[in-house]
């Protein structure tokens, strides 16, 4: 959430800020209950030093009837009064909140302007297109094949986009989580299983919306807590309502849950087999920092996340995020696109993504430090993805594919797998 003051002193770039993400809020409504409450405030604070002068002149002093009963008749209307201006700054406030919250978060001067993933400019590639002498299979025929996925058994237990992994492929995504947690170990982040549930405030204060047919989230009935769609909610949330200690900063996170999502609308070719599914294993970075530090971890995430599929040998991209598919919390974003021989003939798939927050989360889940000075200011939150496990092993499947429909293992995963190749039974 951005700070009120910021918003009314800067309301012409917020309200660019709102049409360059192509969402909806009214930053003016919210700078006029922003001045109506500094209003209602003063108001307010009127009234109870009235109030107490009132009470003040009856202390300690001989006064006759007369005098005594018109301080009491001006106290009790003095009352009435305050009751009646905390009533409306309290809905003032509600509605000021409200409003608030729907507006996203300021974008980094350098973030592309544009609306969707396609409008996401390529800022760097590390190794090229995997090259076959052969006609590449997907990796849902080769998981078939291979007899390391079922869809069709979990479509009848669970519905579609469900999946079961099977021999190899339990192995396979156990070896790809311990092979990220001792990269990000080395990196000095404290490792975490976090819960599979969240309060709905929890999430609120991230910035996803537990609620309402847009919703990707699936929602407890009669509990307000939700399936949690990443870690980063359950880390984000971790400090909520505390003060961090500045010399503890910045913390390091890697949280690894399942992951949960709804997935509304998504269909074809695009969401085919592992590539968009309900539940997903995701091992996920999260850094409490200093203001002036945000930029540097925010590099460093992705630097990690690049490591990560550089040692596994995955052609890959980096793309920097647009303002349209940055996502209400984020002042930037970059992702990474895997190359997935079997997606529509060849194509780049998102495999990862980090996110600078800067203080947005940090307001909504009141999470602060002590400064130097003295004062309690606002951390700044990022996020990133260490390995998202169902996403790679589609890159592994389909790039590491052999002609005789056998698959080899990258290099770095052997040791975590116990084996060196996935053959047919």
């Amino acid at each position: 959430m951005l700070d009120y003051k910021f918003i009314a002193e800067n309301l012409t770039a917020v309200m660019a800020n709102i049409a360059d993400r192509f969402m909806k809020a009214d930053a003016e409504l919210v700078a006029r209950l922003y001045s109506k409450r500094t209003e209602l405030t003063t108001n307010l604070q009127s009234l109870q030093q009235k109030r107490n002068a009132n009470a003040d002149s009856m202390k300690g002093k001989v006064l006759d009837i007369t005098q005594r009963s018109a301080l009491i008749d001006e106290g009790k209307k003095l009352k009435e009064e305050i009751t009646l201006a905390e009533t409306a700054l309290a809905a003032v406030e509600e509605e000021l909140l409200r409003e608030a919250r729907k507006i996203p978060n300021m974008a980094h001067p350098d973030a592309p302007v544009g609306k969707e993933d396609s409008d996401n400019p390529e800022i760097k590639r590390v190794g090229e297109p995997t090259v076959f002498n052969f006609e590449p299979a997907d990796h849902v025929k080769l998981g078939q094949d291979l007899d390391i996925i079922d869809f069709d058994s979990a479509t009848k237990v669970s519905g579609t986009k469900f999946y079961y992994l099977k021999n190899e492929g339990v192995y396979l995504e156990l070896g790809l989580i311990r092979y990220a947690l001792d990269i990000l170990q080395k990196k000095g982040f404290t490792p975490f299983i976090t819960p599979d549930i969240a309060r709905e405030e929890i999430l609120e204060g991230i910035g996803f919306n537990p609620r309402g047919a847009e919703s990707n989230v699936y929602t407890l009935e009669g509990e307000d807590t939700c399936l949690v769609g990443t870690a980063e909610i359950t880390l984000g949330g971790y400090y909520s309502n505390s003060i961090l200690p500045r010399e503890k900063l910045p913390l390091r996170m890697a949280g690894l849950s399942h992951c949960f999502r709804r997935e509304a609308g998504a269909a074809g070719q695009f969401s085919k087999g592992l590539y968009r599914v309900h539940q997903f294993t995701k091992l996920e970075m999260f850094i409490f920092c200093l203001p002036q530090e945000s930029d540097k971890f925010h590099e460093e995430l992705r630097l990690i996340e690049e490591e990560i599929f550089e040692g596994l040998n995955i052609p890959f991209r980096v793309v920097d995020t647009c303002t349209g598919d940055l996502g209400a919390p984020a002042y930037r974003k970059w992702d990474l696109e895997a190359w997935m021989p079997g997606r529509n003939g060849g194509e780049w798939g998102e495999v990862t993504s980090t996110s600078n927050c800067t203080d947005y989360q940090a307001r909504r889940l009141n999470i602060r430090f002590k400064d130097s000075d003295g004062k309690n200011k606002f951390v700044h939150m990022l996020n990133g993805t260490a390995i998202a496990i169902s996403r790679a092993i589609i890159a592994i499947l389909e790039n590491f594919q052999q002609a005789d429909g056998t698959v080899r293992i990258p290099r770095a995963l052997v040791p975590y797998c116990g084996f060196d190749s996935i053959k047919k039974k």
